[in-house]
């Protein structure tokens, strides 16, 4: 009878995965060879049985955006279904996602790395702003999945990955739609910087004390309270602002949403001159419309003045107290 050890079982079981593997590999290098094939005999992506997948993606999560998307993956669905060559897989979708770069586009990630174990053989997107508004990264996945044996088809801009022009193509066509961006945020920027000049009332509905109605903010007094306990007792001297974010997280006290207070967010909130009545605008900027990061302004560049669409919460001297002690 034979005798196995815990090694020689480790030692087998690790010699079927690595076989297993060797085979997932062939039989990709089979389907590439197919596909070669396909291209060498003058057959379109249309009339070869391919396994097909789709990719979807939405900038934003408003009821809109979220809507189209819907109406994207019902259409890619059927797009699939009804050539009978193709064999549908599944679908891929980003939603409130910039398309700026893939950092942070889960599903992208994952479809890479589906497409990497041979999962379908051909991806549908609607056209490259949602594939990749960056052309470096248009041409790296587009490279990295070719050889794996995959393609894109990018329906709006007629561009299919396996045709031996389509990488002049896509360059072209990557590069203007990352133009669009840079044209898009500087519109954007501008946009902001009229907005400040003029004192709008910029930002979300999301100030903590404050509820935005009609271009006015109306203090929410349950709110309000605790922006006054957190000034008072940080000026008090006794704790530190992290002592205090502990204290109201102890105490069940949470911030919208219901997340607890952080260090952070108290810091945030001491800083912020809204709370003794004025307007703030200009305190943070951006560098580059490729890096979403934004960076803090000299306060000697922040445009700051009291504004009576913007009812205090502390006095200014209590403001100004909090602020000589961060």
């Amino acid at each position: 009878m034979a005798c196995f050890t815990a090694s020689s079982f480790s030692m087998s079981r690790d010699a079927v995965a690595s076989s297993k593997s060797r085979m997932g590999l062939l039989a990709r290098a089979i389907e590439i060879r197919r596909l070669d094939e396909m291209q060498a005999q003058g057959r379109s992506i249309f009339d070869t049985d391919l396994a097909v997948a789709y990719y979807a993606r939405v900038s934003t999560d408003k009821d809109k955006q979220i809507n189209s998307l819907s109406n994207q993956k019902r259409y890619f669905e059927d797009c699939i279904a009804e050539n009978p060559h193709w064999r549908f897989t599944g679908g891929y979708v980003d939603e409130g996602i910039s398309g700026t770069s893939v950092e942070g586009r889960e599903q992208f990630l994952k479809m890479i790395e589906d497409a990497k174990r041979g999962t379908f053989d051909l991806i549908i997107t609607k056209e490259i702003s949602r594939f990749a508004r960056n052309t470096l990264d248009s041409l790296r996945y587009t490279r990295e999945l070719l050889r794996f044996g995959v393609g894109v088809y990018f329906q709006n801009d007629n561009i299919n990955t396996f045709d031996k022009d389509a990488e002049l193509r896509l360059t072209i066509m990557s590069s203007i739609a990352q133009d669009e961006v840079r044209k898009l945020s500087e519109r954007t920027r501008f946009g902001f910087k009229r907005a400040q000049k003029n004192s709008v009332l910029l930002g979300q509905n999301n100030l903590f004390g404050y509820n935005k109605t009609d271009g006015r903010l109306e203090i929410i007094e349950p709110e309000a309270a605790i922006v006054r306990e957190v000034f008072e007792r940080y000026t008090a001297g006794e704790l530190g602002l992290r002592a205090i974010a502990n204290d109201l997280d102890r105490r069940g006290i949470r911030g919208r949403q219901g997340r607890p207070f952080h260090y952070s967010t108290l810091y945030g909130m001491i800083r912020n001159p809204k709370y003794k009545g004025c307007y703030a605008g200009r305190r943070y900027a951006s560098r580059d419309y490729r890096d979403k990061r934004s960076y803090r302004l000299s306060e000697d560049k922040w445009l700051v003045h009291e504004d009576d669409r913007i009812p205090a919460i502390v006095s200014e001297a209590l403001w100004e107290q909090a602020n000589r002690r961060l």
